[in-house]
């Protein structure tokens, strides 16, 4: 299909066909009804396995869940990888000219909610999944999620001072970033996503504080192994921003590993029909196993 826009509405049309997949387990790691964990059990799987943190995007604003992450989920659980698909706060739906609209993000529970379940999901893992080798983590998320995945793998490099700073890094195998909003500098020059960084992070007041508290290619380098994989044709999340991280990470001294897919968009990484999803899976099993 030569048509970028046809195809790429073809591409989400698939994506979001497939039915939602229930969980094995869910746990709860906080009392809102937004902080919660789907556990996924692996299939076919003897012993002890990996244990893969799905974070979902949908651009950091409340209509879009973790449900469109569960095929997804689902096909790593096939391929014998236990799965924890998170939930978590995002952005409140605010009177708009025209009705209800919804806006990117909350500051700072979205953040927060990030920190408390990776904080807390050895323990919860342990009791929804005992299989699980907490040990051998690997974190992956799929565009805003993609971000939150990467800043979740650099909470030791934060700012001193910041609520959300570790003293060591996080226990993880790896990070495999899918289509990431990896670079919000540049994400608000391109107004990725109709403004959604902006109001993920406040006016212009807020917007230089915050952005050093989260915002993936400032905080580098992690010492943690991380690859991105994205589509050149991506329509919501331009190719450029995966590269302009990439390239901070290697000014950093970090090398960051760059799959780029020809001919692919945005949701293909996610969606068990597409060829893009098996690549996806690929990367995530060679830093779990």
């Amino acid at each position: 299909m030569s048509d970028p826009v046809a195809r790429d509405a073809a591409e989400t049309e698939s994506a979001f066909s497939h039915p939602a997949v229930a969980p094995d387990v869910s746990l709860a790691y906080g009392e809102h009804p937004d902080q919660v964990v789907d556990f996924y059990a692996p299939r076919g799987a003897d012993g002890s396995v990996p244990l893969v943190v799905l974070l979902h995007g949908g651009a950091w604003r409340a209509p879009y869940d973790r449900q469109y992450m569960t095929p997804f989920a689902d096909f790593l659980a096939r391929r014998g990888l236990a799965v924890a698909n998170v939930e978590y706060r995002r952005g409140r739906s605010l009177p708009q000219q025209g009705g209800d609209g919804p806006v990117a993000g909350r500051w700072p529970e979205t953040f927060d909610d990030i920190a408390a379940v990776l904080d807390a999901l050895p323990e919860l893992t342990r009791t929804a999944l005992p299989q699980a080798d907490v040990r051998r983590t690997v974190l992956a998320g799929h565009s805003a999620g993609g971000q939150l995945a990467l800043w979740a793998a650099a909470r030791h490099v934060l700012p001193v001072g910041s609520p959300w700073r570790l003293a060591a890094p996080p226990p993880l195998r790896g990070v495999v970033a899918l289509a990431p909003i990896a670079d919000l500098t540049g994400a608000v020059e391109l107004d990725v996503c109709g403004g959604a960084v902006r109001e993920l992070l406040g006016g212009e007041a807020e917007l230089a504080e915050r952005a050093a508290q989260v915002d993936p290619a400032v905080l580098l380098p992690t010492g943690i192994a991380t690859a991105v994989v994205q589509g050149r044709d991506d329509l919501t999340v331009p190719y450029g921003l995966a590269e302009s991280f990439v390239d901070a990470a290697a000014k950093a001294g970090e090398m960051v590993g760059l799959t780029l897919l020809e001919e692919i968009g945005h949701f293909p990484l996610i969606d068990p029909a597409a060829d893009a999803c098996a690549v996806a899976a690929e990367e995530i099993a060679q830093l779990a196993w």
